[in-house]
């Protein structure tokens, strides 16, 4: 076991502690009023993203306001497709907008893989700049999108529920789709390498589309992916430590908490907290799982949840986090209460 003054990366290299590390995803967002001041200034969600003192910026606001244990670097899952030559907007009100991919031609003209740090470089340098303004006790998180979420982006060209676009053109090019999951994964290994180099301390993958794929293939596509991820960034980076996100797959948690390259599996809010302990944390560290919309409501309710969630997971490995990411209505009094009600 490896002692750290970082509490997060301890409880990833597996020590405990009464009260758990806490950072929350999208802790940086749209319910921060100072974040909608420094996006006015950047123009837009992608110069922001690409603004290294900007983002950095905007990666520490949360920061100063609550009593975090890790800082997320603040970016986005679709700049993977944007450097491999897809022309991306966000759209108030729409949400982002991405060129699609719709036939063979398409994945074979995507750019090659080692040119994607020609557009990708302002990230690593936000990763740097981050790196350099944080107290030494605080867990630095880099982050990207799964292949199978990024690829339903790809082929659908913006958030879908149902990815009727993606299964068809699987179920029709199976041969194209492997390939451009392999191009993704290959990026993806190459973008988290770099943030690695820049500072981060702990990545996570964020396949938040994984409870979209039927059954019979969240192996294939959401599973063996992130494993080759983590097995290759392992293999250059021995000590990073990494953290899975296959929201909504149900029972398939177990067998994502017995991959030894997943060193903490972060939990969604539909999984039972019993259930979660006794077929998830008994094999790794776990995330989670506090419902978003607690943020929204406060009370009470949301009092009892939090005590819940940390008594269930305090006889093993566990970082408190939501189930999913911060609404953008989400009461700033609220995310107080949730860290004081940790802390108490």
């Amino acid at each position: 076991m490896i002692s750290t003054s970082k509490k997060l990366l301890s409880v990833l290299k597996g020590e405990r502690y009464d009260v758990p590390p806490v950072w929350l995803m999208r802790q940086a967002g749209r319910y921060l009023p100072e974040y909608k001041k420094t996006r006015l200034i950047a123009g837009g969600f992608l110069d922001l993203c690409y603004n290294p003192k900007l983002a950095a910026e905007v990666t520490l606001q949360p920061l100063k306001r609550f009593d975090l244990d890790g800082a997320i670097l603040f970016a986005d899952i679709l700049l993977i497709p944007n450097a491999l030559g897809l022309n991306l907007e966000f759209k108030e009100g729409e949400g982002p907008i991405l060129e699609t991919i719709n036939n063979h031609n398409d994945v074979l003209n995507l750019l090659k893989t080692n040119t994607i740090h020609n557009t990708l470089n302002p990230v690593y340098d936000a990763v740097s700049l981050i790196k350099s303004k944080l107290d030494k006790n605080i867990t630095l998180i880099g982050f990207a999108g799964s292949p199978w979420t990024v690829s339903t982006y790809m082929i659908e060209g913006r958030g879908s529920k149902d990815h009727q676009k993606t299964k068809k053109f699987l179920a029709q090019h199976p041969e194209s789709f492997d390939i451009l999951i392999s191009k993704i994964t290959d990026a993806t290994i190459d973008y988290l390498s770099k943030q690695i180099e820049a500072g981060a301390d702990v990545v996570k993958l964020f396949d938040s589309w994984a409870g979209s794929l039927p059954g019979s293939l969240v192996e294939k596509y959401s599973l063996k992916p992130m494993k080759e991820i983590a097995e290759r960034l392992k293999d250059i980076f021995p000590s990073v430590q990494i953290i899975v996100f296959p929201r909504g797959v149900g029972p398939h948690y177990k067998k994502f908490s017995q991959i030894k390259a997943f060193d903490c599996v972060a939990l969604d809010s539909n999984l039972p907290l019993r259930w979660a302990k006794e077929n998830v944390q008994k094999n790794v560290v776990v995330q989670g799982n506090l419902d978003p919309s607690f943020l929204v409501s406060g009370g009470k309710m949301m009092i009892e949840e939090i005590q819940n969630i940390k008594k269930m997971f305090s006889n093993g490995g566990h970082i408190f986090n939501l189930g999913h990411g911060i609404t953008p209505n989400a009461e700033i009094k609220n995310v107080e209460i949730l860290i004081d009600t940790l802390h108490r």
